[in-house]
């Protein structure tokens, strides 16, 4: 409740102090923050990334604007979440999925992933990895092919001839040999970080994706807590895989630097509708997805689990919220407070 200059009081719920920040400012943030790694994109794979990101970007706003005059609701498209929807959806592609598939997936994403359940703010699961998840398990052959030229020369240690993804190759290596196909070493991670390697157009560089990083945890978008308990489970696991049989796991390094492992942490996991509201919620949610993805890249039938990692901890994100909810002081009477005496009749 709060007065005017005239005497009135006007009542209204919480907050009663705004940041300023809207969805729009957010989501317009969040698209500067990718734009490093579009750039990156666009370096590495030229034309493709170009193409698969106005494809993804025009057909989800699209498919929100329809959706949503079909519903009868307002326009909506300007809260620029659809654009966002559609970079992030972009990204987990591979540069060599055709167009038309591109855009079935972000139409799948916006009207399946988040339409269906009231538009922004009542999606239980993040609408672009619904969308590249239906593209994986309905188009596997183009989701997991990769183009061998489009990598400049890796170096030392890294195959120059294998058109999969380090992950990929990995895991076929490990399920037919035995055995891991190359040493990573220190210049291996350099150019890992850097981006010389395959995958989805969004995830090759991790300097590119650490810079987005920055710029959302300066605006404050998004906070440390997710993206740190999701790397360092990663790490953690996965060191102790190496540890335990370092010739059939690679080292921290390796697992935090390939597949979507930063993308994911950074700007998946970190969605403000999709993940728990407490820090100890989102440290748990991000621990979560950590341990997930290595379940899953070491005794899973894919290589990579970010995306199904991210999916089933949004699915427990009202159990975590619920868990975690902070004390309402005078709402509940200590047990130890004795029942008053019954007065006697």
């Amino acid at each position: 409740m709060s007065g005017d200059v005239s005497g009135h009081f006007v009542l209204s719920s919480s907050p009663h102090i705004h940041s300023g920040d809207s969805v729009r400012k957010i989501m317009f943030s969040v698209i500067i923050a990718m734009l490093p790694a579009f750039v990156a994109a666009l370096y590495f794979f030229r034309w493709d990334a170009l193409r698969l990101t106005l494809a993804c970007v025009i057909a989800c706003a699209l498919a929100e604007a329809l959706t949503r005059k079909a519903m009868k609701r307002d326009f909506g498209i300007t809260d620029l979440s659809a654009v966002v929807t559609g970079l992030l959806l972009a990204f987990n592609l591979p540069p060599s999925l055709p167009t038309w598939m591109a855009v079935v997936g972000s139409a799948f994403a916006i009207v399946i992933g988040k339409q269906v359940f009231g538009g922004i703010g009542y999606n239980p699961f993040n609408p672009a990895l619904v969308g590249r998840v239906f593209l994986l398990v309905s188009f596997p052959v183009a989701m997991t092919s990769w183009s061998r030229w489009r990598i400049p020369s890796p170096g030392p240690g890294v195959d120059a001839v294998t058109t999969a993804t380090p992950l990929g190759l990995m895991k076929t290596s490990l399920t037919t040999s035995g055995t891991v196909p190359y040493v990573f070493d220190g210049q291996t991670a350099w150019q890992f970080f850097l981006g010389a390697k395959n995958g989805c157009i969004g995830e090759v560089s991790g300097l590119a994706i650490l810079f987005g990083a920055a710029f959302l945890l300066w605006r404050r978008c998004i906070t440390w807590h997710t993206p740190v308990f999701f790397l360092g489970s990663m790490a953690v696991f996965s060191q102790i895989l190496r540890l335990c049989d370092p010739s059939h796991n690679m080292p921290a390094l390796f697992h935090l630097l390939t597949g979507g492992a930063l993308l994911g942490a950074f700007f998946m996991a970190t969605d403000m509708v999709t993940t728990p509201v407490t820090r100890v919620g989102m440290m748990l949610f991000g621990a979560g997805c950590g341990i997930l993805t290595m379940v899953i890249r070491k005794w899973g039938g894919y290589p990579e689990g970010v995306s199904f990692s991210i999916l089933i901890m949004n699915g427990l994100t009202p159990l975590i919220n619920r868990a975690t909810r902070p004390r309402v002081f005078g709402h509940a009477v200590p047990k130890e407070r004795k029942e008053a005496p019954q007065k006697s009749s």
